[in-house]
């Protein structure tokens, strides 16, 4: 059986035996056949509340969150979406677009001329939320359970605040899209350490598709809703990164509609465990670094035996990356409980232990394999991961050694389809 993995921008064929490979795949829906339509009724026909132009006034400044590099949003569509509904009520000159990296670094200017399109970068003030600078940031008070929040000053200024994003399931915030775009996205870094603090990650229901009960989607909610979003647009994207629906409106309702849509299409139930998953990071761009791809690893732990393999391809153009504390923290233990261990007793987060304490989740109880195109053994070894140029034989080997019955799973799209075991929580 031959399968095509999502990797970097051109996919990857593997071939697999046939009667041992189990393929799953999101629910196909194609893509909506007039992308600007979906989205202008999305912003005149909201899920709940008044549509857009009739929430916004002459005058008024604007801020508009939107989702960073990593992420498959199509911005180029979105942005001139609301920029077009906004015309002849905002002048051009009074709207900021703020890039909501959370801890991840700012975009180029190229990155985002790719991101935006050149017509919106030439026109509209476009900045990169930095979570480590204290004077471009506001304090707002604690909410939901003491998280201090602090988020980005010209998004608490504006007088109309309007978040965009797309909605999938999220490894440990349940789902993506909605509050996620005010924090982390545009929060300080100590409102994001807070958030993601060993307690709140280790909780068992801060995993994929969870968000009543979720600690960490609790809080996410909780300060989105304290601190006042104008308008939220969110959209479904279909295995081709194309829209199949938008949702508008009031942030918490509009969310709601749309992770219920996401959770039709991508949470799968498989019947038992695998002896083998072979995932992917989705391809480009969530696939350019491995802490992106740790979501992929998380996706095939759902699904894998205990002492299983994960076979996960990713292409990591952008290395591990060399920002942020991620490679730092994965290199100062010796193995993956080792690492459990150090976060369960620091006694206060750092950046990017969130991620480690995951993969080391992960690590403890399968064994993992990479196929990258940028790291080596060396720099995979440093994460306690090893890594293979053949996923194919990796397979093979790991199913031979499993014994007779043994069966693989495939997750051609990574994190785009959440699988569950029967009896499971959809």
């Amino acid at each position: 059986m031959k399968v095509r993995l999502a990797y970097g921008e051109t996919g990857l064929t593997v071939e697999l035996p046939d009667e041992a490979t189990t393929v799953v795949t999101p629910v196909h829906h194609a893509a909506a056949p007039d992308q600007m339509g979906v989205l202008r009724a999305a912003l005149r026909d909201p899920v709940s509340g008044p549509p857009l132009r009739e929430r916004v006034r002459p005058g008024q400044t604007v801020a508009i969150s939107a989702c960073d590099g990593t992420r498959p949003q199509p911005r180029h569509l979105m942005i001139p979406a609301i920029l077009d509904e906004l015309d002849g009520i905002v002048d051009l000159d009074d709207v900021t677009i703020l890039v909501a990296t959370g801890t991840h670094r700012g975009n180029t200017e190229a990155e985002l001329r790719a991101m935006f399109g050149d017509a919106v970068v030439d026109s509209v003030r476009i900045v990169n939320h930095d979570a480590r600078d204290q004077g471009s940031l506001t304090y707002l008070g604690r909410f939901g359970k003491d998280v201090p929040v602090w988020l980005n000053t010209a998004w608490v200024e504006a007088d109309v605040r309007i978040t965009t994003g797309f909605v999938e399931p999220h490894f440990f915030a349940g789902f993506s899209g909605g509050p996620k775009l005010v924090a982390p996205g545009l929060a300080a870094l100590e409102t994001v350490l807070t958030l993601h603090d060993a307690a709140r990650i280790g909780d068992p229901r801060a995993t994929w598709g969870v968000i009543e009960g979720n600690p960490v989607h609790d809080d996410v909610r909780a300060i989105a809703e304290g601190t006042g979003v104008t308008f939220a647009l969110d959209v479904i994207l279909n295995r081709d990164k194309d829209i199949a629906a938008a949702f508008g409106g009031d942030i918490l309702p509009m969310h709601a509609a749309a992770t219920a849509a996401a959770r039709r299409v991508a949470m799968r139930r498989v019947e038992a465990p695998f002896d083998v998953v072979v995932t992917t990071n989705s391809g480009y761009p969530l696939d350019q670094n491995l802490y992106q791809s740790v979501k992929g690893m998380s996706a095939a732990f759902q699904v894998v035996r205990p002492g299983g393999v994960i076979v996960c391809a990713a292409e990591c153009r952008d290395g591990f990356p060399d920002h942020g504390s991620y490679r730092e923290v994965l290199a100062s233990a010796p193995s993956p409980q080792a690492l459990l261990d150090a976060i369960a007793a620091r006694p206060v987060t750092v950046p990017d232990q969130w991620q480690v304490q995951i993969q080391a989740r992960i690590q403890a109880g399968a064994r993992v394999v990479v196929h990258t195109s940028y790291l080596s053994d060396a720099d995979l070894a440093e994460a306690h991961l090893e890594r293979t140029d053949d996923i194919a034989a990796t397979v093979t080997e790991a199913l031979a050694a499993a014994g007779p019955g043994a069966r693989v799973c495939v997750l051609p799209e990574g994190p785009q389809t959440i699988p569950y075991l029967s009896g499971g929580r959809a």
